[in-house]
């Protein structure tokens, strides 16, 4: 449903756009209607000129718990064709413009953590898990984190994060240059609403040439998450992945 994902434009900042997760009973699970909703947000921030900058929050608590299990299920037992709707919305994250920040307080799994590698800025709650289960589900890494993590935090890291699922607790994701700054609880949306508002006051048209800039050639980026979503389709329709889902459903319902 379209109000799981909440767009808004705060009043208290112009300029910013909110893409908010709004799904707390289901922990944020992104199924693929959600995926399409953040990219008609994502699109919208890019089209309009009042928008300045892009923030990503969740629900107390929780960011995101990543896909919807039971959804993604139903997508892989379905033939899995053609592409998720999730590297849509991914294509759309990568390619935008406008500085991106992000608000996380509690759990980040799977895309709830390989989204903070295309924010410019997150900022976290010191009680926040940072985890990408992929392998675990018989599946590989996405959003071109195969390429950003290594870069980002160097090849042991990134391989705990990416390959050997280990956990990060928000510290150890700002050791890692994953996040930016670790606050209370009770900050993070107000501290990432107010960073979001610095960005979006700045002159746009600098902001833009610095960020890209600093951000390099994209081309390469693009070239890995298409190598990615390749394996990440192929695997979807492999049996290991339809028994590690099975699995982790019985396991839910356990």
């Amino acid at each position: 449903m379209t109000d799981h994902i909440l767009i808004e434009r705060p009043q208290a900042h112009p300029g910013v756009l909110v893409i908010r997760f709004n799904r707390p009973d289901k922990k944020n699970a992104i199924t693929q209607a959600m995926y399409a909703r953040m990219t008609e947000g994502l699109l919208e921030a890019e089209d309009d000129m009042d928008i300045r900058a892009v923030a990503f929050l969740g629900t107390e608590g929780c960011f995101s718990a990543g896909n919807d299990m039971a959804d993604f299920l139903a997508f892989a037992m379905a033939g899995a064709v053609g592409e998720p709707a999730a590297f849509g919305f991914l294509k759309a994250l990568w390619s935008v413009s406008k500085p991106v920040v992000s608000g996380v307080d509690g759990l980040a799994i799977g895309i709830g953590t390989t989204i903070q590698m295309h924010c410019d800025l997150t900022i976290a709650s010191d009680r926040s898990l940072f985890k990408t289960p992929f392998v675990d589900l018989a599946l590989v890494p996405e959003a071109g984190s195969s390429l950003l993590a290594p870069k980002m935090m160097g090849h042991q890291r990134a391989f705990a994060m990416l390959a050997a699922s280990e956990g990060f607790s928000a510290e150890q994701a700002r050791e890692a240059g994953l996040i930016w700054k670790v606050v209370a609880p009770a900050e993070v949306e107000a501290e990432t609403l107010k960073l979001a508002a610095s960005l979006a006051a700045k002159p746009p048209e600098a902001m833009r040439i610095a960020r890209d800039l600093i951000r390099g050639d994209r081309g390469e980026l693009a070239a890995r998450m298409d190598e990615e979503l390749k394996y990440f389709v192929e695997r979807l329709k492999s049996a290991e992945a339809r028994t590690a889902f099975e699995a982790f459903m019985t396991k839910g319902r356990g």
